[in-house]
């Protein structure tokens, strides 16, 4: 019980003219996440010729980015406005469980989506078969109940933890790498059990990812109509922007070591994945997708159309 405190987020900058000017940035970025997602959501929802395993995941994948930018902005946004920044030990705990539980799901979402575009490219005259509607949900939630185990190994070691002093986060939000670095305790087990769990998710992930694209772009070669590759490439050209953008960035802030660590490039690797990936990859997809963009102008102008 003794770790039922509150801790300071010292956040992106203690100057307040800053502060305003990122309340303002990070207010736009949410609301631009928020409606751009949920509209993802509707329209794969309400459009009939969007009923296809593609845009199942694609659905999905908006939902956790919607919560992600949720769990994570607007705590921050209130913390730009008040001079003293805290948040209790629960709603810290919450908010980095929810970080783990979400962002373990989506990577492999992202995997799933590439299974699915390995089978619609490389096997299309079974792809009904390989990507039925019992597939598609096991595979959906699978990545949910990863992200799930993920988040509470993770967890649990945390709240043995102690941590002394003003308890301050060198961090905007309770991620786990800086919360354990304000801890006083031996975080050794921590430690190996995240990066054990960030190298067999990432690995776990990212391989089937990387083995469906080399097939894809093997398959994709062989067509002989530039056209017929143009479309190909098309398809999963906005599938790898958003894999490339979630890796790099997620990878990299949970899999580096401590001891080559920045609290500035902490910080911007973090809004990239937490804030700004959120909001690219629902603009990503409308824009690189043509049923995307024709179900949206239906949505928007459906008697013209």
């Amino acid at each position: 019980m003794e770790n039922q405190t509150d801790f300071i987020l010292l956040g992106l900058s203690s100057d307040p003219q800053l502060q305003i000017f990122f309340f303002l940035i990070f207010s736009i970025i949410f609301l631009i996440t928020v409606s751009g997602n949920l509209t993802i959501i509707l329209i794969i929802k309400i459009d009939p010729s969007l009923c296809v395993p593609m845009y199942y995941f694609l659905s999905h994948l908006s939902f956790v980015d919607m919560c992600y930018s949720t769990n994570i902005v607007p705590k921050m946004l209130m913390n730009f406005l008040m001079k003293q920044k805290t948040i209790s030990f629960t709603f810290c705990i919450l908010q980095m469980f929810c970080t783990l539980l979400l962002g373990v799901t989506e990577i492999f979402l992202l995997s799933a989506m590439a299974y699915d575009r390995y089978a619609a490219v490389c096997h299309p005259l079974h792809y009904i078969m390989i990507m039925n509607k019992a597939i598609c949900t096991y595979l959906v939630l699978g990545a949910w109940l990863i992200g799930l185990l993920s988040a509470t190994i993770n967890t649990v070691p945390i709240l043995k933890l102690h941590f002394c002093g003003n308890h301050e986060i060198n961090h905007f939000s309770c991620e786990l790498p800086p919360l354990l670095k304000a801890s006083c305790s031996d975080i050794f087990l921590s430690n190996v059990i995240l990066l054990s769990f960030a190298a067999i998710c990432g690995l776990g992930s990212f391989l089937p990812t990387l083995v469906s694209y080399v097939h894809i772009i093997s398959t994709i070669m062989k067509i002989h109509s530039a056209e017929g590759r143009s479309k190909a490439f098309s398809t999963c050209s906005s599938h790898l922007i958003v894999v490339g953008l979630q890796y790099v960035t997620g990878m990299s802030q949970y899999m580096k070591p401590s001891n080559v660590s920045s609290v500035t490039l902490d910080e911007i690797i973090s809004v990239q994945y937490n804030i700004l990936t959120p909001m690219l990859n629902p603009i990503i997809y409308s824009l690189k997708n043509k049923e995307v963009k024709r179900a949206l102008k239906r949505l928007i102008n459906p008697i013209n159309i």
